[in-house]
C-alpha cells in the first residue's frame, strides 16, 4: 500500500506552494488506494511555534484535505535521532565539527546543492566534541555501503552520488538533529513509501538514500514535482512574505477552488504564478 506525507515546520505560515506539495501528496495517496499522513517538523526550539500547527490543520481543511491517523511530531522522536547518530558515530561514520560557515566559505574550492562544499577541515584533527557539529565522512560511508540506487517516479532510476554534498552535518550544533536525518529517520518510523517533495529538494535525497543504507532502513520510492515560483523565478518562501494560506482563508476565499485552480497544474515542471497559474 502507498503511503505519503506532508511534512511542514511550524516556523511561518503555509502558502500556495505548500499547498501544492501537500495536494500531490495527499492525491498521490487517494488515487492509489493508499494513506497519506501529516507530519510536524518542530524541532527547531526557537522558531517552531504552537499557533503555527493549529493554522496549518485549518489551511488543510480549508483545502478539502484529510490525512490518516494522528498527526506526528518531531519534537516526541528526540532520542530516534540520539540513537541514529550514536549507531553512525559507533561505526567510525561521524567526526566533530566546529568550523563557522565564514570559515568553510573561505576554505572550500568547490560549490554543492547547499553552496559552498565543506572541504574536510576537521576530518583528520583532534577537535573537541563537547557543543561541535557532528559530519558523515561521506568517503568512507559509501566505501562501507557500496553503489547504491533510487527511483523518482518522474525522473526515473538514479544513481545515489552523496558526494556532491561533501560531509553533511548529521547532528547539529544548536538543533537535535539535521533536515537529512531527522527526515530520513521519520519516513521510516511512518512506513512511508512515496516521499513527495519538490524539486528543490532532489539532491538531498542522494544523502538519504546513503542515510538508509547505513541505518538498514526501507527504501522508498521519490516524486520529485515541480514548484510554484515568483515572477522572478525565485520560489516561494515565507521569509519574503508570499500570501500565506490562512490569509487567503480568513479573507472568504474557497479552498475547495484553489485546490482544483492548483491540481489542474499537477505536472513536472515548474509553475509560474505570473505566467500560467492563475487562481
Amino acid at each position: 500500500m502507498i503511503v505519503t506525507r506532508f511534512a511542514p515546520s511550524p516556523n511561518g505560515p503555509l502558502h500556495l506552494g505548500h499547498a501544492f506539495a501537500a495536494l500531490v501528496a495527499h492525491d498521490l495517496a487517494r488515487e492509489r488506494g493508499g494513506q497519506f499522513h501529516l507530519r510536524i517538523e518542530d524541532i527547531d526550539g526557537e522558531r517552531s511555534r504552537a499557533e503555527f500547527v493549529e493554522e496549518f490543520l485549518l489551511d488543510l481543511r480549508w483545502l478539502g484535505l484529510e490525512w490518516d491517523g494522528a498527526v506526528a511530531f518531531q519534537s516526541a522522536r528526540l532520542a530516534r535521532y540520539t540513537e541514529a547518530g550514536e549507531r553512525l558515530k559507533a561505526m567510525g561514520l561521524l567526526y566533530p565539527c566546529r568550523c563557522t560557515r565564514a570559515e568553510i566559505t573561505a576554505a572550500a574550492t568547490e560549490a554543492g546543492p547547499d553552496g559552498p562544499i565543506y572541504p574536510g577541515t576537521c576530518r583528520h584533527h583532534d577537535v573537541n566534541p563537547e557543543g561541535a557539529a557532528w559530519r558523515l565522512d561521506v568517503t568512507r560511508a559509501m566505501d562501507l555501503a557500496g553503489p547504491l540506487e533510487w527511483v523518482d517516479e518522474i525522473a526515473g532510476p538514479q544513481v545515489a552520488t552523496p558526494q556532491i554534498f561533501g560531509d553533511v552535518v548529521l547532528l547539529r550544533k544548536d538543533l537535535p538533529a539535521s533536515y537529512h536525518l531527522a527526515a530520513t529517520l521519520d519516513d521510516a518510523a511512518d512506513g512511508i513509501t512515496l516521499v513527495t517533495r519538490g524539486m528543490d529538494l532532489f539532491p538531498a535525497s542522494h544523502v538519504h538514500r546513503l542515510l538508509q543504507a547505513l541505518l538498514g532502513l526501507p527504501v522508498p520510492a521519490w516524486h520529485h514535482h515541480g514548484l510554484l515560483i515568483e515572477p522572478d523565478g525565485r520560489k516561494l518562501a515565507k521569509r519574503r512574505g508570499s500570501p500565506s494560506l490562512g490569509d487567503r482563508r480568513r479573507a472568504g476565499e474557497d479552498g475547495w477552488a484553489l485546490a482544483e485552480a492548483l491540481r489542474a497544474h499537477r505536472f513536472p515542471g515548474d509553475i509560474s504564478l505570473s505566467g500560467n497559474w492563475t487562481p
